[in-house]
């Protein structure tokens, strides 16, 4: 492969490639799921912990002491394989979020800014809220819904068998006892979330990648750097918005018939938790998220370009 042409490959495959190449919207689609299902196989044992921190309320007996003993119980009475309870719903999940997120960002890049070499900060920070939101409602907010309820499940019946016997009878369940608007409890807030996510990843991710490039924007980013500028676009947006991934996670449970809305919700925690209640399970949720965004788009990007390499004329 000559130079010139391998340059190209990465040109449209790097971030900064997103800003400036036009990528089909099915070729986005494609890569994307690609590159969420693989992820979501490595980091989903700390979005359990995560989870569970966030369920282990202070309005009764804590069960964990931390993220550390969250693991150390978990493996003792469930092996490790207990870490993974749940990684069918991320799994069927994960494909589509990430097929939507960057469908859709390619999408909106070619809808609003037509024709735009590189995009501006707020630019970019509109496609990633579109991107973001629209994933939230057709991926992100039924499977977080049922993630949380089977992981939440196991919690609340130990030492019992937990209800829900894998992940098509649990679906089967929830939408018998609550009809389709089960899976869809937090709508509002998971757009929040998703919408701010997607708004402050691309933005600080983008720019971040021209800073690396320097003057020369055709310069070729490695797999090093577009993790590390993608990891720091994770951080940030963990920063910004676990008040939100609290308040989520809280209306998403199997007893949310106590909250009417997330306004409500967010009240009582505040109420009766106080204010670090919002703030639980940020560190386990800040290390999956620094290695999910930065392994997203390292395989995002490759996968890009191992596309552009095999179908040349999808353009």
């Amino acid at each position: 492969m000559d130079t010139s042409h391998r340059a190209r490959l990465f040109s449209a495959a790097s971030p900064a490639g997103m800003n400036r190449a036009k990528v089909p919207p099915g070729k986005a689609i494609l890569a994307g799921g690609i590159a969420g299902g693989i992820e979501i196989m490595i980091t989903f044992p700390t979005e359990y912990v995560k989870t569970q921190l966030q369920i282990d309320q202070k309005e009764g007996t804590r069960m964990y002491k931390g993220s550390f003993d969250c693991v150390r119980q978990t493996v003792r009475e469930h092996r490790v394989r207990g870490l993974y309870r749940g990684l069918d719903v991320l799994l069927y999940g994960s494909i589509p979020k990430s097929a939507v997120r960057f469908g859709a960002y390619e999408s909106a890049k070619n809808f609003f800014f037509p024709g735009q070499q590189r995009l501006t900060k707020f630019q970019s920070m509109t496609c990633g809220l579109t991107a973001g939101m629209l994933e939230a409602v057709f991926a992100v907010c039924p499977m977080e819904t049922i993630k949380v309820r089977f992981i939440d499940d196991r919690r609340r019946t130990l030492p019992e068998k937990p209800r829900f016997k894998g992940f098509f009878h649990g679906v089967s369940l929830i939408v018998k006892e609550e009809g389709f608007r089960g899976v869809y409890k937090g709508l509002v807030p998971t757009m929040m979330k998703q919408g701010s996510n997607q708004a402050v990843r691309f933005v600080i991710y983008n720019r971040l990648i021209q800073w690396w490039q320097g003057a020369d924007q055709n310069k070729i980013v490695g797999v090093i750097p577009t993790f590390l500028c993608g990891g720091t676009s994770g951080a940030c947006s963990v920063l910004f918005n676990t008040p939100v991934d609290v308040i989520k996670t809280r209306m998403q449970m199997n007893d949310t018939v106590r909250y009417r809305n997330w306004w409500h919700c967010a009240t009582s925690i505040f109420r009766h938790e106080g204010v670090m209640a919002f703030y639980q399970g940020m560190g386990p949720r800040m290390a999956r998220v620094v290695m999910d965004v930065g392994l997203v788009f390292v395989l995002y990007s490759r996968t890009i370009m191992g596309l552009n390499w095999m179908f040349p004329n999808w353009k």
